[in-house]
């Protein structure tokens, strides 16, 4: 029996599988819903685990500024290293996108088992206030 250092499971978000069960998702797929999961989860969401995630939507109605920008990436970088441990984050780009309304996040990492090196961009939106 070999070690998988990807790991299985449900696929995220949860679906149905053409057979009828749950669809499920394996190697560098499953660590990258994971990371989304970590991205998109608020401190305090999980009953059990209080400050899982990252707490980015926090920033939710923070100015798109650098400084939010700055933060989001130290958010992210404590969230994915506290509770990804399959990754090392090798860097953590944000950038404000003005156009759109949105932080721009462009994380690179390493697969620890493996060493296979991966990028993931994640758009984060903040809401404006309305004129």
């Amino acid at each position: 029996m070999s070690h998988d250092p990807y790991g299985q499971g449900a696929s995220f978000p949860l679906t149905i599988a053409p057979t009828g069960g749950i669809q499920e998702s394996a190697g560098q797929r499953k660590i990258e819903e994971s990371i989304r999961i970590i991205l998109g989860t608020q401190y305090g969401e999980r009953v059990m685990r209080p400050t899982f995630g990252c707490n980015l939507k926090r920033l939710l109605f923070a100015p798109n500024s650098l400084q939010t920008a700055n933060l989001a990436r130290h958010y992210i970088e404590d969230g994915l290293q506290t509770w990804e441990r399959r990754i090392e984050v090798m860097n953590v780009t944000v950038t404000n996108d003005l156009v759109n309304a949105a932080l721009i996040i462009a994380i690179d990492y390493r697969i620890r088992a493996t060493q296979d090196e991966h990028s993931l961009i994640y758009p984060y939106y903040l809401e404006q206030p309305q004129p």
